[in-house]
């Protein structure tokens, strides 16, 4: 039996209800990846723990732990059994790991603060990464080398277009600056000052995380304050203020709290009132775009992840447990 499509919309998610909630632990998820499929996803917890999930059957398909060097920013490579991931203790090395036996695949050294953002090539095995010293590396998943190191100032950010072709590099929370992956080394093609008119030239909310939206048309920065912005990814012209959540408050976040459903059209967030809101990017001629739902969660502290599975209508919010949430379809 074919499966239903289903078509996401302000009613659906309104109506979305938790139907299923996983214990974690006293230490809250830190990070949430969907494989290409949507049939597994990964979470790392503070813990140290790695869950892998079965979206399918809700179940925990496998528990694992890096309690030597911690875990953070794990993602799913295009390989349903491996992943990459961030360390938090001992050293900044990225740490390539198949869950299907527990074994690491490869180490790759080179950072020299913490990490960031570890982003996956949507279309082949090429893995860029920013960390807190200021630079964005790139990476083939076949060696340990570094392809390419490229540096930024503050806070520096990265992210892939959903085509692979070019990335954003957001630095010192007010610039942005896309590249041409094919010939990055001859600098951007394009370079932009992101500009509030509510704050100070240069003063802007601290940057957490920049995302590219999944019809590669908008890019999300999301902040330590109670604003997610919205930029046209062909000009860098700011399209919307999301506002009128509770933001994280904490400089420590990799913006996982925010994300984008597959059809490009909702944001849905987390926050440290424990609620997730969702808003409709359709509002084209509304500055300040206030969320159409807030919904009350399982969650006792502030959520730190929302994902949204790429192939189904399954979403996950996770603080200290993680939840599942399917659209009420009567």
């Amino acid at each position: 039996m074919a499966a239903r499509k289903v078509e996401l919309s302000r009613e659906l998610l309104t109506a979305s209800k938790v139907a299923k909630v996983f214990p974690e632990s006293d230490r809250p998820i830190s990070s949430i990846s969907f494989n290409d499929t949507g049939e597994y996803c990964i979470t790392a917890g503070e813990d140290d723990s790695l869950n892998v999930y079965n979206c399918k059957e809700g179940t925990v398909r496998s528990t694992l732990y890096s309690k030597k060097y911690g875990v953070t920013l794990a993602r799913f490579t295009h390989h349903k059994n491996n992943v990459i991931y961030a360390s938090t203790k001992e050293d900044d090395t990225l740490r390539y790991l198949s869950v299907h036996d527990n074994k690491y695949i490869r180490y790759f050294k080179g950072h020299k603060k913490r990490v960031i953002a570890v982003e996956m090539s949507p279309v082949n095995d090429t893995v860029m990464t920013s960390s807190l010293d200021q630079t964005v590396r790139l990476w083939d998943l076949r060696s340990s080398t570094c392809q390419g190191v490229l540096h930024g100032e503050g806070r520096t950010l990265a992210a892939f277009d959903p085509q692979g072709l070019v990335f954003a590099v957001g630095s010192n929370c007010d610039k942005i600056r896309v590249y041409d992956l094919r010939d990055y080394t001859k600098g951007p093609f394009a370079t932009w000052t992101i500009e509030d008119a509510q704050f100070t030239p240069g003063r802007l909310p601290e940057w957490t995380s920049l995302k590219f939206s999944p019809d590669g048309k908008q890019l999300i920065i999301t902040t330590t304050a109670d604003i997610i912005y919205i930029l046209d990814a062909f000009e860098g012209k700011l399209l919307q203020r999301l506002v009128g959540h509770s933001g994280t408050d904490n400089v420590a976040s990799c913006g996982e709290e925010v994300c984008v459903t597959p059809d490009a059209r909702f944001v849905m967030a987390g926050g440290r009132d424990s609620h997730l809101r969702i808003w409709d990017l359709n509002q084209r001629d509304i500055l300040d775009n206030q969320p159409f739902a807030t919904l009350p969660t399982p969650h006792k502290t502030g959520i730190k992840i929302v994902g949204y599975n790429p192939s189904n209508a399954v979403a996950a919010t996770g603080a200290g447990e993680l939840a599942f949430w399917l659209p009420s379809l009567s």
